[in-house]
């Protein structure tokens, strides 16, 4: 069983090797190569300007960490700390919550999906596997995931990721981490702000909530 999950793993890596060599870890991925119509439709969604869509399809340079049809790894070109690594959808989604999750409800679609509508649910699916093998390569003991969702919260390239930030004890990574935190007041500022949550909630259409069929 490990040998078998090994092996799929490295041909995400490097299809024609078992060992990723220097050239398909530093070139880029090209999703946009293959001629089926999926393909060429999704090819469209990629922005001309935007440096993760560069990356995606070839045209600039990265050091991959993983690959599958959904999805890319790279490492971060400035890193917070050795290891700081990306999580891209290889569509163009500026802020996560205009990129679809997975809706695979019967009650929505007869049919599977389109890959479009995964693109949440495939990230994240990769983040156990992603972020344990970097927390090893780098001798960590922890990481942060994290998202920057919006200019206000730090995000500079507006096409949507995750950031894997692996943690040692004692790194002083986060100033906010040495700040005394505040104990929740359970009063009726509290009792609002749940109120205007759930209110937002139920705007959602109900087909965003549907959980996905096992």
């Amino acid at each position: 069983m490990e040998a078998r999950r090994l092996a799929i793993l490295c041909s995400h890596l490097n299809p024609s090797s078992p060992y990723p060599t220097r050239g398909s870890i530093l070139g880029a991925s090209d999703c946009t190569s293959g001629s089926s119509e999926d393909e060429k439709v999704e090819s469209s969604n990629l922005q001309n300007d935007c440096v993760f869509c560069k990356i995606v399809r070839g045209e600039s340079p990265c050091i991959k960490l993983y690959e599958d049809d959904m999805c890319l790894c790279i490492l971060d070109t400035s890193p917070l700390i050795h290891g700081h690594s990306l999580i891209i959808p290889k569509l163009h989604y500026p802020t996560l919550e205009q990129t679809p999750p997975s809706v695979s409800s019967s009650s929505y679609l007869e049919r599977s999906p389109p890959r479009s509508m995964q693109v949440v649910a495939a990230m994240c699916s990769k983040v156990p596997l992603i972020s344990n093998a970097i927390v090893k390569a780098t001798d960590s003991d922890s990481f942060n995931l994290l998202v920057n969702n919006g200019a206000a919260a730090g995000q500079v390239i507006f096409h949507t990721h995750i950031h894997i930030i692996p943690r040692k004890k004692r790194d002083c990574l986060w100033a906010s981490e040495s700040l005394r935190r505040q104990t929740l007041k359970l009063d009726k500022e509290a009792t609002q702000l749940a109120f205007r949550v759930r209110e937002q909630l139920c705007r959602v259409p109900e087909v965003q909530l549907v959980q996905p069929s096992s």
